[in-house]
């Protein structure tokens, strides 16, 4: 590149996907208008081990990086090597935790270290392809450290040398491209810093001769100039296994991102912004030329003007009111401008863009069944009588469960025993004692003499709980065991590595004739893991080397139970993925391989309105209150063979595995709701003529079904002044009776179909001086490879 350009962006994480779906995801980012994929490298998958190193299958970085050079785009690689993106510790392996003397992400040798020596391995991998900008490949900035602001002023003078040291050493690797530190004000030349966050529009660089870049937007729109803006996430994907961090975070890393978790274009969101990069592509050369002149147009109304000659001029026509739409009198011209609103004026005249009017599909994506059967269900229950009798691990008192199982996996048993002596009042008939265990995270089993007794949780607020519940004790020896489970390691926070997991105690026993007893500083044993896990039963190989036992599955609906059931993959190529609705909580294999945690947990917060109108944060316009946080859990299809496909699964809880069944992710329903004269962007030319003009404003409505399906029935159309939304459309006062023939002859048959607004598509004008709109609902069916329908684009 050598003028200046503004890039877009998109962070698409190749550990979140599979191979197979690397392709299509970026080519529909580039047709989405970005220039640049961005990803994370993530250490902890790629060096389990000390020296031992991955980068197979969904690990393969240099795969995923050819494939965004194939496509043709760049890539913004974020080596870090601390990432956090609500990833299993941040990113970092385990091990490292262990290193003597270290501490993370300061000024320490050991971490500096290991830093040092994966930031050259990573360097070296990408020279010896030939993939860094100056070698001719796609990379054109990588990143060292992350979003390290907080940490900084937390570890004052020892954090600004370690950012100096890990700005040196960077640059030091001479890859010939520039290196960035996001949420880095003091990032030293020449490293650039950036702006991660749902607005950047007051950030600008430390240096006046650094470019302006937005590594992350969280949400909302363009407000300011960039020379690269980033979406996190554009694809947001899946944590497959046990990579989700928090702790607390959901398998699905869906994003409500542009592309959904399966690879599905999410629309309108989609549309949308592919209108909005392709406004700010045709304003590139201003706003690249020269700084804005602001005017105001109005108590709550702006126009930002780019201007690099007489010829040459961008205006962004601001509305900051968040209810009420204003006119605006701007180069002797008026606009209308929506409540929190900015038009896009690419010659200062024309608007072929504004941020809340919304002329794209909206697409509507539901579970449907496979008719793909479960079948030879079997279970084995997971064997808690011999607990502690092999462990070869005994200590007075409680030990930290990270330190124990080194994250190998999300399973501790603390066990103990307690002797209760005869005289004591409960064995004959009396009330009971009660357990306390406190517990710094994330979850907890109690069972007693090899019965459940109940369980607690923790929050992602608050990771520490306590166990409060009466027990079954009876007279003489009493083994209690604590199935203490981790749910992803902390990814963000000053020195997480220092945070405790699992039962730290107190644990006490109230209720006694003497009071209560403190078994914290008793003798414990530990079992490291589930005696299933051990014995490998979510592989194939596993699986068939135990008796499992057929019969009903809901019977009883028992704790720490494994289920195992065989599937034939279903014909098709939409995304499937496994309704878990009547599961409790635990962990899925499909043919050995993790689709990850699943825990029907249910969601809180306020689904009641929502507005875009003002100031974006996360508790805005929530979904899904009441609802699981996840219910259905993705199953890639490159996982799967045509038969007899091994599902095993995990309850901790209890559920029943019967009314497990496997889905896929279909476009039933495309709508288009746009008004006559809604900019068609695609036409516009920054050539000043008559005929640009026109066609800007000949509006046009765009339909298109996912891959694979056609437009098989049109349910609604109306040309004039039809109401209501995407699958509640009603006819108004004003309507072209023949709306639906001209939809049909336009669409039926068809993958895509455009059908332009205008009077004389529809005969006649319904309803003179009036502003009117079509708004249209078309069905979305499958079609055979044989049948491909045309596509008109």
């Amino acid at each position: 590149m050598d003028k200046r350009k503004i890039l877009i962006s998109g962070s698409i994480h190749y550990p979140r996907s599979t191979p197979d779906m690397w392709e299509d995801l970026v080519q529909k980012a580039k047709y989405g208008g970005l220039d640049v994929i961005d990803t994370y490298v993530f250490w902890n998958v790629h060096e389990p081990s000390p020296g031992n190193y991955n980068f197979e299958d969904r690990f393969d970085l240099v795969r995923f990086i050819k494939t965004v050079q194939k496509v043709g785009l760049y890539v913004h690689l974020r080596i870090g090597p601390y990432v956090c993106a609500e990833w299993n510790f941040g990113g970092f392996p385990v091990w490292l935790k262990y290193v003597p003397g270290i501490s993370f992400r300061t000024d320490n040798g050991p971490f500096k270290a290991a830093m040092q020596g994966f930031t050259q391995k990573i360097v070296q991998m990408m020279k010896a392809e030939r993939l860094f900008q100056s070698q001719g490949g796609p990379i054109i900035f990588s990143q060292i450290e992350n979003e390290y602001g907080p940490e900084s002023r937390a570890f004052g003078a020892a954090g600004h040398s370690y950012v100096n040291w890990a700005a040196q050493m960077a640059v030091g690797l001479n890859t010939g491209v520039p290196w960035v530190m996001c949420k880095e004000d003091d990032a030293p030349d020449p490293v650039i810093n950036s702006c991660n966050g749902f607005y950047c529009d007051a950030f600008s660089p430390n240096k006046p001769y650094k470019p302006t870049m937005w590594t992350e937007a969280w949400s909302g729109w363009f407000t300011e100039v960039a020379h690269l803006s980033n979406y996190y996430m554009y694809h947001g994907g899946t944590n497959f296994g046990r990579s989700a961090g928090g702790p607390f975070i959901t398998t699905s890393y869906d994003y409500d991102a542009p592309i959904d978790e399966y690879g599905l274009i999410r629309e309108p969101k989609y549309g949308h912004l592919k209108e909005l990069h392709r406004a700010i592509k045709l304003c590139e050369h201003e706003l690249v030329s020269s700084d804005p002149t602001t005017t105001s147009l109005g108590t709550y109304q702006q126009a930002h003007v780019f201007s690099s000659g007489k010829r040459s001029c961008a205006a962004f026509l601001a509305n900051y009111h968040t209810q009420s739409a204003a006119t605006v009198m701007f180069n002797n011209m008026h606009y209308v401008l929506p409540p929190w609103s900015i038009s896009i004026l690419p010659d200062c005249r024309n608007v072929v863009f504004n941020t809340a009017k919304v002329g794209v599909q909206t697409s509507h994506v539901k579970m449907l069944p496979t008719g793909s059967r479960l079948f030879s269900w079997e279970t084995y229950d997971e064997d808690i009588s011999s607990l502690g009798a092999s462990s070869r691990m005994t200590t007075l008192g409680l030990m930290e469960q990270i330190n124990v199982t080194r994250d190998t996996t999300d399973y501790l048993w603390y066990i103990t025993s307690v002797n209760i002596n005869p005289s004591e009042s409960f064995p004959q008939g009396g009330q009971g004692p009660t357990l306390t265990v406190e517990s710094a995270g994330h979850a907890l089993h109690v069972f007693i003499n090899g019965q459940f007794s109940g369980s607690a949780f923790g929050t992602r607020e608050n990771r520490k709980f306590t166990f409060t519940g009466p027990v079954n004790l009876r007279a003489g020896t009493n083994r209690i065991a604590l199935l203490s489970i981790a749910v992803g390691l902390p990814n963000v926070g000053v020195h997480y590595e220092t945070w405790k997991t699992g039962i730290l105690g107190p644990v006490m026993l109230h209720g006694l004739n003497q009071g209560n007893k403190d078994l914290t500083w008793q003798q414990w044993s530990y079992q490291v893991g589930l005696k299933g896990e051990a014995m490998n039963l979510n592989s194939p190989n596993g699986a068939s080397s135990v008796d499992w036992i057929q019969g009903s599955l809901a019977t009883g609906q028992q704790p720490l139970k494994w289920y195992k059931a065989y599937f034939d993959a279903p014909g098709g190529n939409e995304p499937l993925a496994l309704d878990m609705r009547s599961m409790g909580k635990g962990l899925v294999w499909i043919n050995g391989q993790s689709i990850g945690r699943y825990w029907l947990a249910y969601a809180k917060g306020d689904c009641s309105s929502c507005s875009y109108s003002g100031t974006f944060r996360p508790p805005k316009c929530q979904l899904g209150c009441g609802q699981p946080t996840q219910r259905w859990y993705h199953v890639p299809r490159s996982w799967l063979k045509p038969k007899q496909n091994l599902l095993v699964i995990f309850e901790e809880l209890g559920g029943d595995a019967s009314k497990i069944t496997l889905v896929k992710r279909s476009t039933t329903n495309v709508c288009a709701d746009s008004f006559e004269h809604h900019p068609a962007i695609e036409n516009y030319t920054t050539e000043s003529n008559g005929e640009s003009t026109r066609m800007l404003h000949e509006a046009k409505v765009h339909l298109r079904c996912a891959p694979g399906q056609s437009i098989s029935a049109i349910k609604f159309a109306s040309f004039g002044t039809p109401t209501g939304t995407c699958g509640s459309f009603q006819e108004g006062t004003c309507h072209a009776p023949n709306s639906l023939s001209v939809v049909e002859k336009n669409c039926i048959g068809r993958e895509s179909c455009m059908v332009t607004i205008s009077n004389s598509n529809f005969g006649a004008d319904p309803c003179p001086s009036v502003l009117k709109k079509l708004s249209v609902e078309a069905v979305c069916s499958a079609v055979s490879d044989t049948t491909r329908p045309n596509t008109r684009r």
